[in-house]
C-alpha cells in the first residue's frame, strides 16, 4: 500500500493543459490496483480465490475512489494520465512522470 500511496503522490502533481476527465480517473485507479495487485504476486487459480481477489481490489477501490478522483481530476495532467493507463506495470506508470 505503501507504494500506492506514492504511485498517488506522483500522479497528482501539478500539469498544464486540460485535465483528465472523471472516467480517466477512475479507470486509472482501477488500472493502478490492478497493477499493484499483480505486482503483490496475487493471482488465483480457483473460483474461490478469484472472488476473493476480487473482493480486495473492489475494497481497494471503494475506499479510495473519492479522494483519488478529485485529485486526479483537479491536479494531474491529461497526458500523465494516459500514459499511465497504457502502462504494463507500476515501473511504467512511475516513468510518466518523466514525459514532462
Amino acid at each position: 500500500m505503501m507504494r500506492m500511496k506514492r504511485l498517488v503522490f506522483l500522479l497528482v502533481l501539478v500539469g498544464c493543459g486540460k485535465g483528465p476527465s472523471r472516467d480517466q480517473c477512475t479507470k486509472l485507479l482501477d488500472h493502478l490496483v490492478d497493477l499493484e495487485f499483480k505486482k503483490a504476486g496475487a493471482s488465483a487459480t480457483a473460483d474461490a480465490q478469484k472472488a476473493e481477489l476480487a473482493k480486495q481490489k473492489q475494497a481497494v477501490v471503494t475506499n479510495k475512489t473519492k479522494d483519488f478522483v478529485a485529485a486526479c481530476v483537479d491536479r494531474t495532467a491529461k497526458d500523465r494520465v494516459e500514459c499511465a493507463l497504457q502502462a504494463t506495470d507500476l515501473d511504467g506508470v512511475a516513468k510518466c512522470d518523466d514525459t514532462k
